[in-house]
């Protein structure tokens, strides 16, 4: 959705966990890709690592989160690495340890691309003052950049009136296209069927994507409940492609509203 859970959720996630033996895994994968620092609606930070959370007021061994709670992460989103497959697991859990170190022997990574990526995590920055490249210099960059397409994405969202949420995080946005959808067929039922709400919901998609070249990921592909909710990846796209999704996103609402 674009949106961080505040850190005093997930805290009540992980208490809830502890409280009744149920595991608690926390995928960080766009970690790095946080580009709003300030809290929208919230006094919280925007982004606290369920690591940092969980290790608070514990001891033990490593930090001290419990056989409860799980973090994983990858590089395939912040550095836009997917195709190397590289990622990071922690848990405290010895049961769990255990049968993943196993399965590690039948799918490791190569010794290549382990070299590959140990020279660009700890590549030293270009600039004064020492620090690495990847979170000193490419991080940053890559999150000015994601700020400054989102922010011309949910602007012409606010001026094409499309409800949609604001996104702190992430490379994508949540939009509520719920005013497009086709009409409900005239079958007298009280109640639409699944049917008829995975039909709506094509057709509109359908229709974005074949009449106005705008591929958006359908709300209900993700499971959502309700049809007319679509997710919009802004980061895959050159600056030339970016500003024609924005003049066609406009050209859409026009159309359908007949203005």
């Amino acid at each position: 959705l674009g949106v961080c859970s505040p850190p005093s959720v997930i805290k009540e996630c992980i208490d809830w966990g502890r409280e009744n033996e149920i595991h608690v895994v926390s995928d960080e994968i766009y970690a790095g890709s946080v580009y709003r620092e300030s809290a929208t609606s919230t006094e919280d930070p925007t982004f606290e690592s369920a690591l940092s959370i969980a290790s608070r007021d514990t001891s033990g061994e490593g930090l001290g989160i419990g056989p409860y709670v799980h973090f994983v992460y990858a590089l395939s989103k912040d550095f836009c690495l997917s195709g190397l497959r590289v990622g990071a697991a922690y848990s405290e859990n010895q049961d769990i340890r255990m049968p993943m170190q196993k399965l590690n022997d039948l799918c490791q990574i190569s010794s290549q691309t382990q070299l590959l990526v140990e020279r660009m995590l700890t590549a030293p920055s270009t600039a004064d003052g020492g620090g690495y490249w990847s979170t000193d210099e490419f991080l940053p960059e890559a999150r000015r950049r994601m700020r400054d397409r989102n922010g011309r994405l949910e602007t012409c969202l606010d001026e094409m009136g499309i409800p949609h949420l604001t996104a702190d995080a992430g490379m994508f946005v949540w939009m509520d296209m719920r005013e497009f959808l086709p009409p409900m067929g005239d079958d007298g039922a009280a109640v639409e069927s699944q049917e008829s709400i995975d039909t709506r919901e094509r057709t509109l998609y359908l229709e974005m994507l074949q009449e106005h070249g705008l591929l958006f990921t359908p709300g209900r592909s993700m499971k959502n409940e309700l049809p007319g909710f679509f997710r919009c990846v802004f980061t895959a796209a050159s600056d030339d492609e970016f500003d024609l999704a924005l003049e066609r996103i406009v050209k859409f609402v026009e159309e359908k509203r007949g203005l």
